[in-house]
């Protein structure tokens, strides 16, 4: 137990006299989460540029420009005429739409030959374009209704019965979770565990790794070396502690910017304490699997990289591919994001949560079975090599 906690103690030594370790295990999460809570700070996309062109000119198209002037959502600019190019226009004004009002179109609704308003949308920023057309359905369709409405009781029908012919059914669109479509709250959590399992990652990468390199595990380890887990667990102990300090600083982060907290703070607890424990049994299995520290790097960062993409938290596991699908659920970022989802945006039982605290907790296990077996084979290699080098 001594030689353990000596070898703790050196290893939290090596850990903090490492300035690319120090740099990047703590000035990366905050400056990361930092720089992309500011991006995402406003949370919706605002005064986004609309093109309408109002070819008409009358007092009903200008109606329906005003209005759409109204919603803030969008910013119009306003064209009388069509210009020469509308898809130069477009990218030159950075548009994420063009609303084209046909000439003659308040006579055509007037005698009532339905005038077509058509709507171009500008895909190039699906978010943008998103935020654009439930803006302009949602304009477009009350003017829709509000003329309608109007013809009827010109005719002579009471204002109460008009609404009724011209919507015989009422429909009522009720958002669940995230109801203000918050992209802040969305997005900036889940950027916070990427980054957190790639520091993690980047971490254990260079910890056996560098040791291996060096040739000091022989001579540092010589009294441990039929014990692989308690080696195991002092090279992990570090990232495991600073792992702490990581997360508390997010949770101080999340009320800077007003960033609501997960629903079952002691399921949040134990499933950020499984996330960051199965993430760090990885990089162990990978750092003891490629003794040369670059090249472990390199290969966890290209796990790590595309570990976001894949994760089906932007777009769903079911429609990936099975290989891509088996690559995601190996990957513990994948259950991470998945129950922390639950927890923080969906506001669901923690019950909901048990299958993907399970699979973490599976792979914890295998991968600190996987890194122990490695470590096993690896310092019986070490040591026999070592002893036959001294024969």
């Amino acid at each position: 137990m001594k030689e353990f906690f000596r070898l703790l103690k050196r290893e939290f030594k090596l850990f903090l006299g490492n300035s690319t370790l120090r740099s990047v295990f703590f000035l990366a999460p905050v400056l990361y989460a930092t720089l992309i809570g500011f991006v995402y700070k406003a949370g919706k996309v605002e005064n986004i540029p609309v093109i309408v062109i109002d070819k008409d000119n009358t007092p009903l198209s200008a109606q329906l420009v005003e209005m759409l002037g109204d919603n803030k959502s969008i910013k119009t600019l306003k064209y009388l005429q069509e210009p020469s190019s509308v898809n130069d226009e477009v990218i030159r004004k950075e548009a994420a739409a063009v609303v084209m009002i046909p000439a003659r179109f308040e006579a055509g609704i007037l005698q009532k030959k339905y005038p077509e308003v058509n709507v171009y949308v500008n895909t190039s920023n699906v978010l943008t374009a998103n935020f654009a057309s439930k803006a302009l359905q949602l304009t477009i369709g009350t003017f829709s209704a509000g003329v309608s409405i109007k013809g009827l009781q010109k005719m002579g029908m009471p204002a109460v019965r008009a609404a009724t012919q011209y919507e015989p059914f009422k429909t009522n669109y009720i958002t669940l979770f995230n109801t203000t479509s918050n992209y802040l709250i969305f997005m900036w959590p889940a950027m916070l565990a990427v980054v957190l399992q790639q520091v993690i990652l980047l971490a254990m990468a260079i910890s056996f790794a560098a040791e291996f390199q060096r040739g000091s595990f022989v001579t540092e380890y010589a009294g441990m070396r039929r014990r692989a887990f308690p080696i195991m667990l002092i090279k992990v102990v570090p990232i495991w502690t600073f792992s702490i300090l990581i997360v508390a600083i997010y949770y101080f982060m999340h009320m800077f910017f007003n960033v609501p907290m997960p629903e079952g703070i002691l399921s949040f607890i134990w499933l950020t304490a499984f996330f960051v424990g199965s993430a760090s049994f990885m990089g162990v299995f990978v750092s003891i699997l490629i003794p040369d520290a670059l090249k472990a790097t390199q290969v966890l960062m290209v796990i790590a990289s595309p570990a976001f993409i894949i994760s089906g938290f932007t777009w769903p596991l079911s429609a990936m591919p099975a290989f891509v699908q088996l690559m995601a659920n190996i990957i513990p970022l994948t259950p991470f994001l998945q129950a922390f989802k639950i927890l923080l945006i969906q506001k669901g039982s923690v019950e909901l949560t048990f299958p993907y605290i399970r699979h973490l907790g599976i792979l914890l296990l295998v991968y600190a079975f996987l890194g122990w077996l490695a470590l096993k084979i690896k310092l019986w290699y070490l040591f026999r090599t070592a002893k036959e080098g001294k024969l």
